[in-house]
C-alpha cells in the first residue's frame, strides 16, 4: 500500500507522507489519516521516501526513528538541509535522549510508540496549524505583539517576523515564545517553559538554543533570549 490519496477528499486536504518499516502500522495510519481528511503516501524505507518526494510536495512527515539502513534521524537530517516541511517523530524508545536528537535535529513534535490514534490526529494537526503562518495571518484579527529587536511575534497567531520575512519556528519554540512574551522581560522559571524534570529541563535547553540560532546575531551571547543564571530565562523586549 503505497499511497491513499482518497478520491472523496478535496485537492487542499493535507498530504502526509508516513516512513514506517512496519507495513501493518503504515496500513493502520493510512487508513486511520484518511479517515481524518488527509492524504496519505507512505514509504517503507528512508530511500523510498526520498524517491516518492522528488514527485509531491508533502504538507507533512510522520517519520519512524528505527529503520533499518538509514533510520529516521538520518533521513530527518537530510530533510532538514533544504526543506521546512514539519516532521512528527515516532518511536519505541523511551530514552529522553532520543527526543532531544529528534528536537536538535529540528523535528516538531516527538510521539512514542505505542500512542493512540487520536493523538497522532491531534499533534499532527497542531504541527500542521502552526505552521501555517501565511494562511494563518490572512484569517486572524490583530493580535497581540511583543517586539525585540528586528523581530516581530504576534502571539495570538504564533507568527515571528523579521520586518516582512516569516521566520520558521517550531510549535515547541511557539509555546516557548509565548510564555516569555507574556512575561514581559520578566525572569521565567524553566520549571514553568518544561513542566518539570530534568529531561524535560534539558529538552528546553535545546529549544532555547535553536531559537537562539534564529534571532540572535551570536547565538553563545545572546543579546534578546537571556540566560538567567540559577532561574531559567528571559526575552528581553521593546517596552
Amino acid at each position: 500500500m503505497s499511497e491513499a490519496p482518497r478520491p472523496e477528499l478535496p485537492d487542499h486536504a493535507p498530504h502526509v507522507l508516513v516512513v514506517d518499516d512496519d507495513r501493518r502500522l503504515r496500513e493502520l495510519l493510512a487508513r486511520f489519516l484518511g479517515e481524518n481528511g488527509y492524504r496519505v503516501t507512505t514509504a517503507a524505507s528512508a530511500a523510498e521516501a526520498r524517491a516518492k518526494s522528488e514527485h509531491f510536495v508533502f504538507d507533512a512527515l510522520v517519520l519512524d526513528v528505527m529503520m533499518p539502513g538509514e533510520n529516521g534521524f538520518d533521513y530527518a537530517r537530510r530533510v532538514r538541509q533544504d526543506s521546512s516541511v514539519p516532521i512528527l517523530m515516532l518511536t519505541a524508545r523511551a530514552n529522553p535522549a532520543d527526543r532531544v536528537t529528534g528536537l536538535e535535529i529540528g523535528a516538531d513534535d516527538y510521539l512514542p510508540k505505542p500512542f493512540e490514534p487520536r493523538e497522532l490526529i491531534l499533534r499532527l494537526g497542531n504541527v500542521l496549524r502552526r505552521n501555517a503562518p501565511a494562511a494563518r495571518a490572512e484569517a486572524a484579527p490583530v493580535a497581540d505583539t511583543i517586539r525585540f529587536g528586528p523581530f516581530s511575534f504576534q502571539i495570538d497567531r504564533g507568527l515571528l517576523t523579521r520586518g516582512e520575512e516569516v521566520i520558521r519556528i517550531t510549535e515547541r519554540e511557539r509555546e516557548i515564545l509565548t510564555i516569555l512574551g507574556h512575561r514581559g522581560s520578566e525572569n521565567v522559571a524553566r520549571e514553568e517553559l518544561t513542566g518539570g524534570g530534568e529531561a524535560n529541563e534539558r529538552t528546553v535547553d535545546v529549544q532555547i538554543n535553536r531559537l537562539r540560532r534564529k534571532i540572535e546575531v551570536d547565538p553563545a551571547n545572546p543579546v534578546f533570549l537571556q540566560t538567567v543564571r540559577g532561574v531559567g530565562y528571559r526575552l528581553v523586549v521593546e517596552r
